[in-house]
């Protein structure tokens, strides 16, 4: 089963969540014609929090997902509030692996998740890479690796607790202290490999510009556990020194979200930006771009783009054996030059289109 990341619907209460629920998750399933769909909860702190400390309304909003035909496996517990507000950017990496705060809401995360799963079945919460960049010291690094080390035991005492096995997955991102796999892999070499482990977001892993193949090769050569994948899509540009396509680029550049973006020269060397604003006034455009921004992954070229759907299909395909939980994670739909007039359908087209891609894993 996979699952469509609700991240996507601005929902920081209780009834907000029910509210989606009802409005899109069990939509865009009857849409599928799935007698169950997968949906990966983001929760707002306080959220999180509550349902943690009430099993009676964690039972409540249990039953109310049966109802609808929809199960939970997945959390994103990356941001911590306000994902919606009108400017997120950098606060989305707030508060840090340094701070308690994020240990809390990831521990009332984890806690919800194994309230929500289904019989026999573990789950997975993929998490930020550490903060943004900067500032980051020794000392920071110190704080991060204590409160890790404090969730994989708080995690063991869920699992001696519950008998549910929850494991969260970092996930690195452009930008960040663990701005790629490599640097994910470095970091997580001796955490709990039974309750910790890696998140593989293929829109962040296609704008690093690696290779799929190789990446999850190197994975597995580390013997770190793909917890989860995002199944995203990065926004790719041939010739950004076009100024036609700077101007359609220029469409993308919205004011909520931080869609940093990676320039790869003729020799394969990468120069930075930030976000896309930054790259349009700064990087040459000597070669391709490729910019966070989660574009729909069913989406086919449209003039100077393509969305990266070549790097999700190598990495689907370089994994042996099953696959571990794979979570849709378009949150950007809201804010694409011209957003669609029915998101549950969207939504629906994205999912049809996953899954025939993992159906297909190894046809080629």
């Amino acid at each position: 089963m996979i699952s469509y990341c609700t991240n996507v619907h601005p929902a920081e209460d209780l009834d907000g969540i029910r509210a989606q629920l009802a409005r899109y998750a069990e939509p865009v399933r009857r849409r599928l014609g799935a007698g169950t769909l997968g949906v990966g909860l983001w929760l707002a702190a306080e959220v999180a929090a509550h349902l943690a400390r009430d099993p009676a309304e964690l039972a409540r909003l249990r039953t109310e997902l049966d109802d609808r035909g929809l199960a939970v496996r997945t959390l994103n517990a990356f941001p911590y509030r306000g994902f919606h507000d009108p400017v997120v950017k950098h606060r989305v990496y707030r508060p840090r692996w340094t701070e308690a705060g994020r240990l809390a809401y990831t521990l009332d995360c984890a806690e919800v998740l194994a309230g929500l799963l289904p019989e026999g079945a573990g789950g997975s919460i993929s998490t930020l890479p550490l903060g943004w960049r900067e500032p980051w010291s020794d000392t920071d690094d110190a704080a991060a690796r204590h409160h890790l080390d404090r969730l994989a035991t708080g995690l063991r005492r869920l699992e001696q607790r519950s008998g549910r096995r929850v494991r969260v997955a970092v996930e690195p991102e452009p930008g960040c202290v663990l701005d790629t796999v490599a640097d994910a892999l470095g970091w997580l070499k001796g955490t709990d490999p039974d309750h910790l482990g890696l998140c593989l977001d293929t829109c962040h892993l296609a704008v690093s510009f690696a290779d799929p193949a190789e990446t999850v090769r190197a994975i597995a050569a580390a013997s770190v556990d793909i917890v989860k994948i995002q199944a995203s899509a990065a926004l790719h540009a041939d010739d950004p020194a076009d100024p036609r396509v700077r101007a359609e680029l220029a469409r993308y550049a919205e004011p909520r979200y931080l869609h940093q973006v990676r320039e790869r020269a003729p020799d394969g060397a990468l120069t930075a930006a930030d976000d896309l604003p930054e790259a349009l006034a700064e990087l040459p455009g000597d070669g391709p771009w490729r910019v966070h921004f989660h574009v729909p992954l069913h989406w086919e070229a449209r003039g100077a783009f393509q969305p990266t759907t070549d790097v999700l299909r190598a990495a689907l395909d370089a994994v042996e054996g099953p696959l571990p939980h794979v979570e849709v994670e378009t949150y950007t739909w809201t804010v694409l030059p011209g957003p669609p007039a029915d998101l549950a359908e969207g939504i629906a087209a994205e999912l049809a289109f996953t899954q025939d891609l993992i159906d297909q894993r190894g046809c080629a």
